[in-house]
């Protein structure tokens, strides 16, 4: 019974964020960009065009042009991504309809291109941390990046510079630079959204002050560390390695302490995705 009420909480949470997102999409599109001749990338970038050129309600163009896309998704990626990722574009086709009589906020360019990024960001972060997407293209990324040299980011970005890029055949170049403005501001708030301000850093440190170091994080940090044994291949003489894990905002203030014990310690910090009791701060006293 607690299985599936685990599940079902999941599932619930996971939906309710992905109505949400579109929400937002939808706010950021039709309250700030679209009124400014402001576009977004992607399938949804190519909706807004053939939206402005045609008259038909962009909530019709959203759909249809991503009905390929899901049938791509589903032979190549899996079930549960793409209905996902159907569940939210038909949430953002209603919101679209539903906020286009809705007036936009400021006609100042600029302003509605940074907070229309920003909103449309968030949004669009929420549905990818919860599993689905907007974009048709983002499949098309994900399966060419198992056939090709080129990462899932860089596909993405080669269809969306073409597809900002010819925005300003229709809007204007001005527009387009706007647009790529929007695009940007988008693309770092996606990321902070997804992977959140508190996003888990890995931190290697050799020095020879390797305890002091590790005391100094406990005591001023309250994080955990791990000394791993370590012999350098060039002299071989044996060290301490220092191995800790830390949020990002945290990163700053690690690198004082470590200066303050040795200003010639070796530094690598990397991404990663940490979970359990370890990683939880300790009461700092």
């Amino acid at each position: 019974m607690r299985k599936k009420y685990h599940k079902f909480f999941n599932i619930a949470n996971r939906v309710f964020f992905m109505i949400l997102g579109s929400i937002l999409v939808s706010i950021g599109l039709e309250v700030f960009l679209i009124p400014n001749n402001v576009i977004d990338g992607g399938v949804v970038g190519i909706s807004i065009m053939a939206s402005h050129l045609t008259k038909i309600p962009l909530g019709v163009f959203t759909f249809i042009l991503n009905i390929p896309f899901f049938i791509i998704g589903y032979k190549h990626i899996g079930k549960t991504f793409t209905l996902s990722t159907l569940f939210s574009v038909v949430c953002l086709s209603i919101g679209v309809s539903f906020f286009h009589p809705i007036p936009g906020i400021t006609h100042d360019v600029f302003l509605a291109s940074i907070f229309g990024g920003i909103i449309l960001g968030v949004g669009v972060g929420l549905i990818i941390r919860n599993g689905g997407s907007l974009d048709g293209t983002e499949i098309v990324a994900i399966i060419l990046d198992k056939r090709s040299s080129f990462s899932i980011g860089e596909i993405v970005m080669f269809f969306n510079i073409f597809i900002l890029g010819s925005s300003g055949l229709i809007f204007g170049w001005d527009r387009a630079m706007y647009s790529l403005i929007a695009y940007f501001i988008a693309f770092k708030v996606i990321d902070i959204t997804v992977e959140g301000l508190d996003e888990s850093k890995a931190v290697i440190i050799i020095s020879d002050q390797h305890e002091k170091i590790a005391e100094a994080i406990v005591a001023r940090l309250g994080r955990g560390v791990t000394l791993l044994n370590g012999k350098g291949a060039y002299k071989g003489l044996r060290t301490n390695v220092i191995y800790a894990v830390v949020s990002r905002l945290e990163i700053s203030k690690l690198k004082s302490i470590i200066n303050g014990f040795d200003d010639n310690a070796l530094i690598t910090v990397s991404s990663v995705e940490a979970s359990g009791k370890r990683y939880k701060k300790k009461a700092i006293h």
